[in-house]
């Protein structure tokens, strides 16, 4: 799609605030984790602590929920631009790892280190190929691409509610379901985060053997 030069700003803005929450978030729920930050978690309660974990909950789902928005409006009102088109992943890249950081920061879900490690690292891997090969080959997002990114947001999403499962006053009998059914979501969304990748790759490589 060719980029509008009158397109409405809201699209890119909602992208900008994205990008902004994630940093937000990660800061509030990493800080708040019981070793976060030494000196400030020895003045936060337990009580605290969930308080902030509910805030970067919030800020994340909201956040989360304009990775949609903002590219149902930029198709709607035909206002794709050249900047949107870059500040998008990147705003998605954001908010993940720091989802993922977020969480591992708390150190009570040990078991969840494996798939966020190999959805970092996959991240990372494809972001460096875009861009070594920029300006060579196109690597388009593929709609698996894009329902990855779905994937990964709902099964963090539920890594923060099991962490946080006493703050939302959650019935405790019910606790170790939903940790097992989060954890399956996110061994998932790293299975399809891996198969993208080699897909991205695969495509690489097949496009430079062409040149």
């Amino acid at each position: 799609m060719t980029p509008n030069p009158h397109a409405n700003p809201i699209p890119n803005i909602l992208t900008g605030l994205r990008l902004f929450a994630g940093v937000v978030m990660f800061l509030i729920l990493a800080g708040a984790a019981p070793q976060g930050i030494p000196m400030l978690s020895e003045f936060l309660s337990p009580d605290d602590q969930f308080r902030f974990g509910r805030t970067a909950f919030i800020i994340f789902v909201i956040a989360a929920s304009t990775d949609w928005i903002d590219g149902f409006l930029a198709r709607r009102w035909h206002s794709t631009t050249r900047w949107g088109a870059i500040l998008d992943p990147i705003a998605d890249k954001v908010l993940i790892t720091g989802a993922i950081l977020g969480v591992l920061a708390w150190g009570a879900l040990p078991q969840i280190a494996i798939p966020c490690g190999l959805i970092l690292f996959r991240e990372f891997a494809v972001s460096a190929l875009r861009e070594t090969v920029a300006g060579k080959v196109k690597l388009p997002v593929t709609l698996l691409a894009k329902w990855k990114t779905v994937m990964q947001m709902v099964a963090l999403g539920a890594l923060q509610i099991a962490l946080l499962w006493d703050g939302f006053g959650l019935p405790l009998e019910f606790q170790p379901h939903f940790q097992t059914f989060a954890y399956g979501l996110i061994w998932l969304a790293a299975i399809v985060t891996l198969w993208t990748g080699w897909q991205y790759f695969s495509k690489a490589q097949q496009k430079m053997s062409q040149l």
